[in-house]
């Protein structure tokens, strides 16, 4: 059998103020090739499908569209609900959709009873659990100590494995957590009220593959535990991580190979150093053009309108920081220390070098400030 593991498609998302429909759309669609290329059996989607609880209806139907192409290639569907889906929403006629083989598990107890997929060796049990915040669920389970989310999964996993020991077969469990082991950027939310809610891989022993959700960048923890990423790009801090995912072939006994497969990237994501000067008008800076950019801009002194100047060639140009790559350490000192016994223009001049991280004034600013001055003492003599 062969699995293609998928997750946090944030579909609705926005990548500095602009919409991302479009280019996760070039990415599903590529997704839904591969599918069908390479003979897929099963699409493993865990979690975070959606990036609001409240999804526009565009989103909804470019989720619509996505599933019934997958359907058209014969593969089956297993998706999860996410920390960022609204379970109620996403689950909706679930009933009907699993009797296309698309299967949405978003109950809290869903994946107590699996979904259950033949191959030529015998059956696949597919355990899909959705996010499971400890403060909603343990309620249900009033003998369990329930404050954490591995404690949660712990419940869970135990409740897989005791039902598996029963059914017998192959199975794979789709989670959407923060496994240990991994590291975080800066665009998953934490998953918890109080932080981030760390899960031992050890959790999940037992399974023959289980495909997490939440990290948006590729990871191995094991080499049956592993997390996809997200399929676009939509932090700057992903800039350096590969958009894909995971194609997993389960065997007679088990797991088997494990392949990474690339999708598309629509739009490149670029950050770029330099002065104003060089980046708006440098030819090394060409190839960029088209890209996601990131400016940093090194002059001494912050300019004026520099987004706009940088957008004039980067139209996609979304995020500027001022970062001057010379600057002096000002002198430790109190202001009435800095003031003693100066002139005005001493005076504003310190001011200005100070709220220029130390850098002093030109002698054109010097003669300005000088001539500002005497005009005003000779309009108050």
């Amino acid at each position: 059998m062969k699995i293609l593991h998928t997750s946090d498609w944030h579909i609705g998302r926005t990548f500095h103020t602009h919409q991302t429909h479009d280019h996760l759309r070039v990415v599903l669609d590529a997704l839904v090739d591969l599918v069908r290329e390479r003979g897929v059996d099963v699409v493993a989607v865990a979690g975070d499908v959606f990036d609001s609880a409240t999804p526009s209806a565009d989103s909804y139907a470019l989720l619509s569209g996505t599933l019934a192409r997958l359907h058209a290639t014969g593969a089956r569907v297993v998706m999860t609900s996410g920390n960022h889906d609204s379970a109620t929403r996403l689950g909706f006629q679930s009933e009907w959709a699993g009797l296309a083989g698309i299967h949405v598990v978003t109950g809290f107890d869903q994946y107590r009873t699996p979904i259950t997929i033949d191959d030529e060796h015998g059956p696949v049990h597919f355990y899909g659990i959705p996010f499971l915040e400890p403060a909603l669920v343990r309620h249900h389970y009033p003998d369990e100590l329930l404050k954490t989310h591995e404690q949660v999964l712990g419940l869970a996993m135990r409740q897989v494995r005791a039902d598996l020991a029963e059914r017998g077969g192959r199975s794979v469990v789709l989670s959407h957590c923060f496994a240990a082991g991994v590291a975080a950027s800066d665009v998953e939310r934490d998953i918890s009220a109080g932080g981030i809610d760390l899960v031992p891989a050890e959790v999940f022993d037992g399974p023959d593959y289980v495909a997490l959700g939440h990290i948006h960048g590729r990871a191995r923890i094991a080499d049956r535990v592993r997390y996809s990423g997200a399929p676009l790009h939509y932090s700057f801090a992903e800039a350096d991580k590969p958009r894909g995912a995971w194609l997993v072939e389960l065997d007679a006994s088990g797991l088997g190979a494990v392949e990474w497969v690339d999708l598309p990237v629509p739009r490149r994501l670029s950050v770029l150093t330099g002065d104003l000067a060089a980046l708006a008008h440098d030819d090394d800076y060409a190839a960029f053009e088209n890209d996601w950019v990131a400016a940093v801009l090194t002059d001494q002194v912050r300019p004026l309108d520099g987004m706009r100047t940088l957008q004039k060639r980067f139209p996609h140009c979304v995020a500027l920081e001022h970062r001057p790559a010379v600057t002096e350490t000002p002198e430790i000192a109190t202001y009435a220390d800095r003031v003693k016994h100066k002139s005005d223009p001493e005076i504003v001049a310190g001011f200005l070098e100070f709220v220029r991280n130390g850098v002093g004034l030109s002698d054109f600013e010097r003669a300005l400030v000088a001539e500002v001055l005497g005009a005003t003492a000779a309009a108050s003599a």
